[in-house]
């Protein structure tokens, strides 16, 4: 992270002291790992726990299933999060918003941590856990703190590829860690002991850091300096009616455009995971480590991703990676029936293309708006984007693939890809900004 700060210009403020991008990205990094690594916990126990602490009276696939259908209710909660933390933002300012957000955030995550199963309380365990994942989503929604967008439109004309990167770091960093925590637990614990405490360990975890980033964020957001530079870029929550009604194609738009990523993001994370406990002999723990392997190729490619951006242009980059994720799916999800080879084949050639796409998936979010609706659009586009291109896709594919076979799940992501590839053309001032 040491070329960011030497590459990083000052923004002069009104405050005591100059802010520069190279803050803001330390900020974002430390927000999205928070939240990736929430992400991953729910992801992973969503496989290894919740099919059989929940759902114990079905069949593994079905209760599977069950389990990824709950997993998508975040994704349906988040916008709801958004109308109802946007108004908190308007009326109480930005520090109360991620304050209530991340509290929220935080509770949900370490009231799953005791989650009693189906046989203490029979349905109600179920029950119980949709609660706490919807409140997960709301939460989420409300999460959104604009320096992402900040750093988006401070980045020095020459570098905005490499700082489109930075906020997506989190995600590998989050999947490391989370991986890190399972696979010690199944390592370490019989199979009896992580179902019945084990596992409920990384949430703990996670409502920890959770309290970390909100300090973090917190000691930023709030500062004068930071205020004058969201009042300065416009970066002031608006109201949806009229973010939509002034920016309501941007917003779709902008949706879509990343659906090729968000769609590989969960077959090489989410679904893999679930394809392998299924319908291999290969243990979960072993998997876990292979997954931690490949989030470090996806920390690596995105890094890649800002250099290459900056050289011949984030509209190519996003062009060539959705034609490229189109071929992956022609062929790479049935390299998951072929054995221990054919897994890590699918998962080393999907995490490079992941990185390359997903690094610069968002960044030109907050560009393509009107000044007004910048903080309001990029935080509905962020919204619909994860509801669109991931929150019913491990559902989704696990869907197809069981019943249709693996190529059908290569079918999923080819329309992600698709979808990317039409939302780059059909909207030319996007593609532009993007470029």
């Amino acid at each position: 992270m040491a070329a960011i700060g030497q590459a990083a210009p000052e923004i002069h403020t009104h405050g005591s002291h100059e802010v520069r991008p190279s803050e803001i990205a330390i900020g974002v990094i430390i927000g999205r790992t928070s939240e990736f690594f929430d992400f991953f916990v729910y992801a992973i126990a969503s496989v290894l726990v919740f099919p059989r602490l929940v759902f114990p009276y079905m069949s593994h696939i079905d209760a599977t299933l069950w389990s990824f259908a709950i997993f998508s209710l975040a994704f349906i909660a988040r916008p709801i999060g958004s109308l109802i933390f946007l108004a908190v933002d308007r009326n109480y300012g930005r520090g109360i918003k991620l304050t209530a957000a991340l509290f929220l955030l935080g509770s949900s995550t370490v009231a799953i941590a005791f989650l009693p199963g189906h046989a203490s309380v029979g349905w109600l365990s179920a029950l119980f856990l949709c609660i706490f994942r919807v409140g997960q989503g709301i939460a989420l929604g409300g999460a959104w703190d604009g320096l992402a967008s900040l750093l988006a439109l401070n980045a020095p004309q020459n570098k905005r590829g490499w700082y489109a990167m930075v906020p997506q770091l989190g995600a590998p960093l989050g999947l490391i860690v989370a991986s890190a925590l399972f696979a010690f637990s199944l390592a370490n614990l019989s199979d009896g002991d992580f179902l019945d405490w084990g596992w409920r360990y990384p949430f703990f975890v996670a409502f920890a850091l959770n309290v970390v980033a909100l300090f973090a964020r917190l000691r930023m957001v709030v500062t004068p300096e930071y205020e004058a530079l969201f009042d300065n870029r416009e970066l002031q929550p608006s109201r949806v009616r009229e973010t939509l009604k002034s920016d309501g194609f941007r917003i779709v738009i902008g949706a879509f455009a990343p659906l090729a990523s968000f769609a590989l993001f969960h077959m090489v994370t989410v679904f893999s995971l679930s394809w392998v406990v299924l319908f291999t002999r290969e243990s979960a723990e072993r998997f876990l480590l292979v997954e931690m392997g490949g989030a470090v190729i996806c920390l690596l490619s995105i890094v890649a991703s800002g250099v290459i951006a900056d050289r011949v242009g984030r509209r190519y980059l996003l062009g060539f990676c959705a034609g490229a994720i189109a071929a992956y799916s022609g062929f790479a999800p049935q390299l998951l029936g072929t054995g221990e080879a054919g897994a890590a084949a699918f998962m080393i050639i999907g995490f490079v293309l992941l990185g390359l796409s997903f690094g610069q998936s968002s960044g030109a979010v907050a560009s393509s708006f009107s000044m007004q609706s910048r903080y309001t659009g990029s935080a509905l586009t962020s919204d619909l984007a994860w509801l669109f291109g991931a929150g019913f896709a491990p559902l989704a594919a696990l869907l197809l693939a069981t019943n249709y076979g693996l190529l059908a799940a290569g079918g999923y992501l080819l329309s992600g890809a698709l979808g990317t590839l039409a939302a780059l053309a059909i909207n030319k001032e996007l593609a532009g900004r993007i470029g």
